[in-house]
């Protein structure tokens, strides 16, 4: 499956600014697979005394940053799971900020946050192997929206090039 299969009508205008960073010829699974790379190869490369560095006293510093990718990645996989499996709940939307504090993510290791990072994207992989075209297809509700299974699973990889695009020019 191609990235183009995903049109516009599948999502909300606003993820298209992530779902845009992606390769037009990149499948779904290989999206997943070279961003792992990518994005693991990038935290795990970045200075130590960088990673608790913040731009501006209220922005996350690094390690908020990858953290918020990994639970970013969690909530659209659970939304690609529930619209996949055809359940036509509207799903809720979450507030990405509230998610910073209680994660504790400056106390982790950046050896811990890459373990997490992995571990949790293995499991993305794995489930998107086990869905079909017709799964990733179907369309359900998140946040308000309109949103495809495959449009929720697309939007994780091209979230991390944008967060990886605003750390080289605001962090590093």
């Amino acid at each position: 499956m191609k990235k183009l299969e995903v049109s516009p009508h599948e999502y909300d205008e606003y993820y298209g600014r992530y779902i845009h960073k992606l390769s037009d010829d990149i499948t779904l699974i290989d999206s997943f697979s070279e961003g792992a790379i990518k994005t693991y190869d990038f935290f795990n490369s970045i200075p130590k005394e960088k990673l608790d560095y913040k731009y501006q006293p209220e922005k996350w510093s690094v390690k908020e940053v990858f953290q918020h990718l990994i639970d970013t990645e969690r909530i659209f996989m659970y939304r690609c799971f529930r619209i996949a499996r055809r359940d036509t709940t509207a799903l809720a939307g979450y507030d990405q900020n509230i998610y910073v504090s209680p994660s504790n993510a400056n106390t982790k290791s950046i050896g811990d946050l890459l373990e997490e990072f992995k571990i949790n994207r293995v499991n993305s992989i794995q489930l998107l192997k086990s869905l079909n075209n017709e799964d990733l297809c179907f369309t359900g509700n998140a946040n308000g929206a309109k949103m495809s299974a495959r449009a929720a699973a697309f939007i994780i990889p091209g979230h991390n090039i944008w967060h990886i695009e605003i750390i080289k020019e605001r962090y590093l």
